[in-house]
């Protein structure tokens, strides 16, 4: 999506992917500053060891505790969080979801699972059931919302009536084969009106096509993932980003063909 944005623009930018064991994080931000890189984005497992490997930490970085986006510039590498926003627009334009008020169920509690539960309780939803395959993890998360969002009724367990969203923000679903992040012996599909996983590629996981049959509303990551691109784009460039491009791009990269 970006080198497609970078054409449509004039741009003779070009956007690579490096894979990085997280042993050389700090040494891979400070080569490609040395090279001259404008930025870096950052995945799984690199987003929240970054918050100490950067100069300095963009306010959306502060507040959500992980660095996606990196912008290297003459004060040093700056460390961003495109992540959260992402999240709250891309629920709201492919579930039609609006957070605030709403009760959810989130599945996961790492790194993109502690942004969302924080930006999610930032947005003032009413209820927030927070579930983790480590239990003392999802109770952190829960317990620092209690002190920083008091008005959210937040728990670490999986709710008893139902909800209007089930976010998956675990990495179960990217593999054939791999377990549901969602325990249907204690809460059914039949009980959330929409599911939204994270993961955009398989473009329907398990979790999703279940949801589908027991007639939910449901959307992968693809959102996410454009808008969390498209703050990073203007973040670098300082130029509008030309959204239908880049998720054009995306789509025809994910699913084969572009859907708009």
């Amino acid at each position: 999506m970006h080198n497609a944005a970078f054409a449509a623009l004039g741009l003779n930018w070009c956007y690579v992917a490096c894979e990085v064991d997280p042993k050389n994080l700090r040494a891979a931000i400070a080569g490609a500053k040395a090279m001259g890189f404008c930025g870096l984005n950052l995945t799984v497992p690199h987003k929240l060891l970054a918050v100490d490997m950067v100069d300095a930490l963009d306010i959306s970085a502060k507040t959500w505790g992980a660095v996606n986006t990196i912008h290297f510039t003459e004060q040093g590498a700056i460390g961003y969080n495109t992540d959260a926003d992402a999240i709250i627009t891309s629920l709201r334009e492919d579930v039609a979801i609006q957070v605030r008020g709403a009760k959810v169920l989130l599945l996961g509690a790492g790194g993109a699972g502690r942004t969302a539960a924080l930006k999610l309780a930032s947005e003032g939803v009413a209820e927030l059931s927070l579930i983790n395959r480590t239990q003392s993890k999802a109770d952190e998360i829960a317990a620092e919302i209690q002190r920083q969002f008091p008005s959210v009724k937040v728990s670490a367990a999986y709710p008893k009536g139902e909800v209007d969203l089930i976010l998956n923000a675990t990495s179960l679903g990217l593999k054939a084969g791999d377990a549901s992040p969602l325990d249907e012996k204690q809460f059914s599909f039949k009980q959330s009106r929409a599911v939204y996983d994270m993961i955009y590629r398989p473009a329907e996981t398990s979790l999703l096509a279940a949801a589908r049959a027991a007639g939910c509303k449901t959307a992968n990551g693809l959102g996410m993932l454009l808008y969390q691109g498209a703050k990073a784009f203007e973040i670098w460039t300082g130029q509008r980003a030309p959204l239908p491009v880049m998720r054009q791009a995306l789509e025809k990269n994910i699913y084969g063909t572009a859907k708009s």
